[in-house]
């Protein structure tokens, strides 16, 4: 024997031999290979199409997160319009024109209110209820003898949330007991 790695013995083939297909074998691997080929371009065009449809998703997501004040907005402009048209009847008014100028600032603030109110915006109202560090933030502590320890006071801005999450608490000033002053013997 020799070491030549090229050596014609030790490279033969085994010994089986392979028949050839039969013209029924060949026409059946012929058919898997075209329905092989047709599942492979299905499944191509289908990664193709999930691929546009993830490109598609994530553009409209953009676009809603841009455009998502729209709503709002759409409400708010008419409350701006009268704003503006307060101001300038504000400008040409005359001594009489006081009180239609307040109703009419008055109407703006209501018609204000009721666009942020249908958006979800709610007020938190803390007068008169027990402090509630969710939901209020406390400035101060008064003495009170008419107004129990721990309760609010007195409500110096309203907070608001949207519907069930906080966006500003109200700042309260929180009652407190009064002061005892010992008796002198």
């Amino acid at each position: 024997m020799s070491d030549d790695p090229t050596n014609p013995e030790t490279d033969a083939a085994p010994a089986e031999s392979l028949a050839p297909p039969t013209p029924a074998e060949l026409g059946e691997l012929r058919a898997k290979a075209a329905k092989a080929d047709e599942h492979w371009d299905r499944l191509l065009r289908q990664a193709a199409d999930f691929e546009n449809f993830k490109k598609r998703a994530a553009r409209d997501r953009q676009e809603d997160i841009r455009y998502a004040n729209k709503g709002l907005l759409d409400k708010l402009i008419p409350v701006l319009d009268n704003f503006e048209m307060a101001m300038a009847a504000a400008n040409n008014a005359q001594a009489g024109n006081a009180d239609a100028l307040k109703v009419g600032v008055s109407m703006i603030h209501n018609q204000f209110k009721a666009a942020l109110c249908e958006a979800g915006l709610e007020e938190v109202d803390a007068t008169g209820k027990p402090f509630d560090p969710n939901w209020q933030e406390a400035v101060s502590h008064q003495e009170s003898a008419d107004v129990p320890e721990g309760q609010v006071l007195q409500q110096l801005r309203r907070g608001y949330k949207l519907r069930d999450r906080l966006l500003r608490p109200a700042t309260v000033i929180v009652a407190k007991a009064p002061a005892t002053t010992p008796a002198t013997t």
